[in-house]
């Protein structure tokens, strides 16, 4: 309701024309506050009314199974590269994303992901073991030179080696592998002439990292066999709503 102002009085009725006034703002006042309180009050209603509207087809399967689907094949390539990287998870990070889709949509049509996944993840504990510590026991290496692999690679998958600050975390693993082993093989190996230990030492850093490297392709193979699998028998063009 538009509120109409008298014009300023030329008589001396000055009290009437305030009062007037005070009326005149006072109505356009009452009216502002109702307009606002009914506007209040539809957007009220239709917050109310929005998860009734919303709800169903934000919780409808359609909506959000293929977005935890890219979510879980996401977390499935992070354990990819897991298997690389030592200080991400790998296979256990594919099995679990398995898992949890399963949880979701049934375990019926999973029976070859979650096969091919176990298996992979039991094939991938032996080889960490086979490669690493069997490799370095045919070319007699001594604790000290396992424990020497295991420190190098740890300082050199973090760039903590003062000559490899390249940030590059597999050159950094390669190279400070091979440099522990040598190292802590060297020491040990005390009883033997300065070539002889050198020798002996470099024996057991190339067995380690050869089978480092055998190791860490296979576990690869592993991850992305297991992910393939995963996709070929759970791809969206297959579910049905």
């Amino acid at each position: 309701m538009a509120a109409s102002f008298p014009l300023a009085p030329t008589t001396p009725a000055l009290s009437q024309w305030f009062s007037q006034l005070y009326q005149a703002v006072s109505q356009w006042v009452v009216d502002l506050v109702n307009t606002l309180a009914g506007y209040g009050v539809e957007l009220a209603h239709g917050f109310a009314n929005l998860p009734a509207q919303v709800g169903p087809a934000v919780t409808s399967p359609a909506v959000w199974h293929p977005i935890l689907y890219g979510v879980l094949v996401l977390v499935m390539l992070v354990g990819v590269v897991g298997s690389v990287v030592p200080v991400l998870p790998g296979m256990s990070l594919i099995l679990g994303a398995i898992i949890i889709w399963g949880l979701v949509v049934g375990f019926a049509g999973l029976k070859w992901a979650l096969g091919v996944a176990i298996v992979a993840l039991i094939l991938s504990l032996l080889i960490d073991y086979l490669a690493g510590v069997l490799s370095a026991q045919r070319v007699g290496a001594s604790k000290w030179g396992q424990t020497g692999a295991f420190v190098g690679m740890f300082l050199g998958l973090f760039g903590l080696l003062p000559f490899l600050p390249t940030g590059i975390p597999l050159l950094g693993i390669l190279l400070g592998t091979v440099l522990g082993a040598f190292i802590g093989e060297f020491l040990h190996r005390r009883e033997l002439k300065l070539g002889q230990r050198i020798v002996q030492a470099s024996k057991v850093g190339l067995a380690i990292v050869v089978g480092t490297l055998v190791g860490t392709v296979l576990e690869v193979l592993l991850a992305l066999a297991s992910v393939v699998v995963f996709l070929v028998t759970t791809w969206p063009g297959q579910w049905t709503y």
